[in-house]
């Protein structure tokens, strides 16, 4: 390390032992990996959609697994009409001085051939079935974090213009950790509508039942749900994270917390989450496979901290079956709702199915549970003053922050959990003017754990706003952007979910 590296590493850690809280070590392998230059150019710059307004045919790939390990190869499948070369970029996603990324890696000139749109399948399946155009061998020393692919086109003369768009993977690691941040990347499937309109939530017998089967093995279009609650064509290949989980990771990253990343199908068993001692669900996190959800319970059961700084979360049974090729965990459904013998699940499986499963209460899990209807906007309101997450905010009850409840969000508190406090409370506007009641929670758990529910997708966008993050907004209702009051909550549950036991 040269003397340069050496002070902004310095630098990094000392912001880390200030900001942390109780728990969080002021030197670790995210600081470090932080102290290195940023990329001033990892953007999209050039960005075209078709008529469909999803996919970018001039370029567009999507890579063989969700996440790898150092020493596991990636395959990246590409295709581009008319066939063209092109290069390819990988960068890290963190803090890195406030530029968002760090490039790790650049391939090319390399040629990109047009590889066909998948007849659709049985339930309306687009199963790419491409040749890989290259591949990446995860090295030693990439630390885990979500890798974004830059796939940008090389024109042949100076009158041809480029084009660009991602692709990303998640590198985890098996090392004992403070922080396991689980990116919502089934999620991200769910909504991902390319080559068209074929995500679960578009077959013709209806957008909630389990009609529908969705790939890994395709390209994520441009993030765009309902409503246009992010539709920025800045997000082609890159799922739902730019949008919904990047303020999050570039938060955690600038302050130093020691944290880890990992996939929705990385915790369809426990070992991954039992080495760490807090579990972040992130953004918009609604499909779990049930495997996932008896990982998390095994978790909290043996003192691992669950915090919900998400919403919509842990709503619809997911499971999960290998690809064409063999390759595990590559195709989705909607396989039925959570919620146990609860009102709204029930109603939900009378109403969208029949579905082959039902899942349990997701309100014992978190603390409060999805509602229905779930979607709308509003302000997050404290109701609880004296709780110790409010410490250092200044708030009192009644004051609210503005838009951050949305896109989605969770209700009813699981009341029958023993020492459950509701901490935040008040009404998202459904279609702008129907009310409906949010509640954000907070439960003590085995061990000296704690469980966290912030009851809203929108949560990080009271974090930070990186390069190349737009805010979402919601039911004609948007989030201001960062908050000192959201900022200072998120450490004081950290500060507990990590203190010595």
């Amino acid at each position: 390390m040269d003397r340069r590296d050496f002070i902004r590493s310095s630098s990094a850690a000392a912001l880390a032992a200030g900001l942390c809280g109780a728990g969080t070590p002021p030197v670790n392998r995210v600081t470090a990996e932080n102290a290195k230059e940023g990329s001033t150019d990892w953007q999209l710059t050039r960005v075209r959609v078709d008529a469909s307004k999803q996919r970018s045919p001039w370029i567009e790939g999507y890579c063989s697994k969700q996440s790898a390990r150092a020493g596991e190869t990636v395959e990246v499948m590409v295709s581009a009409h008319p066939a063209r070369r092109f290069k390819a970029e990988f960068f890290r996603m963190g803090w890195y001085g406030g530029r968002g990324a760090r490039k790790v890696l650049e391939l090319g000139p390399l040629q990109a051939r047009s590889q066909p749109t998948p007849t659709p399948g049985e339930k309306n399946l687009h199963e790419c079935r491409w040749e890989a155009t290259f591949s990446v061998r995860i090295p030693s020393d990439w630390l885990s974090g979500v890798y974004l692919g830059r796939l940008t086109t090389l024109p042949e003369s100076e009158d041809e213009p480029y084009w660009q768009s991602h692709v990303t993977f998640i590198v985890k690691d098996d090392r004992p950790a403070d922080i396991l941040f689980q990116c919502s990347d089934n999620t991200w499937q769910a909504y991902n509508k390319w080559p068209s309109n074929y995500s679960v939530y578009s077959h013709p017998k209806g957008v909630q039942g389990p009609w529908a089967d969705v790939s890994f093995d395709r390209p994520y279009g441009r993030e765009a749900q309902f409503d246009g609650v992010v539709a920025d064509p800045r997000t082609v290949g890159s799922g739902e994270f730019l949008p919904l989980e990047f303020p999050l990771a570039f938060w955690l990253e600038e302050h130093g917390y020691d944290v880890t990343y990992c996939s929705n199908s990385d915790l369809h068993t426990p070992d991954r989450g039992l080495k760490c001692r807090a579990f972040l669900s992130v953004g918009h996190d609604e499909y779990w496979d049930l495997r996932a959800f008896r990982s998390v319970e095994r978790m909290r059961d043996e003192g691992v901290s669950l915090l919900f700084l998400s919403g919509n979360s842990v709503c619809w049974v997911t499971p999960m079956r290998p690809s064409a090729d063999g390759r595990p965990d590559r195709i989705l459904f909607r396989g039925g709702p959570y919620g146990g013998d609860q009102e709204y699940a029930r109603n939900r499986h009378r109403d969208h199915g029949p579905f082959p499963e039902r899942g349990p209460d997701e309100g014992l899990l978190m603390g409060a549970r999805n509602v229905e209807p779930v979607n709308g906007g509003g302000d997050w309101t404290c109701v609880n003053p004296d709780h110790w997450i409010f410490e250092g905010t200044g708030m009192r009850k009644g004051d609210s922050i503005p838009g951050l409840i949305g896109w989605e969000y969770h209700g009813q508190p699981a009341t029958e959990i023993p020492g459950l406090e509701v901490v935040g409370a008040g009404k998202a506007w459904v279609g702008g003017v129907r009310p409906q009641t949010w509640t954000a929670t907070v439960h003590p758990g085995p061990k000296g754990s704690v469980t966290f529910n912030a009851s809203s997708i929108f949560w990080c966008q009271g974090l930070s706003s990186p390069p190349g993050h737009v805010l979402p907004w919601s039911h004609w209702s948007r989030p201001h952007g960062p908050d000192e009051r959201v900022r200072r909550i998120t450490r004081n549950v950290l500060a507990r979910a990590l203190a010595p036991r």
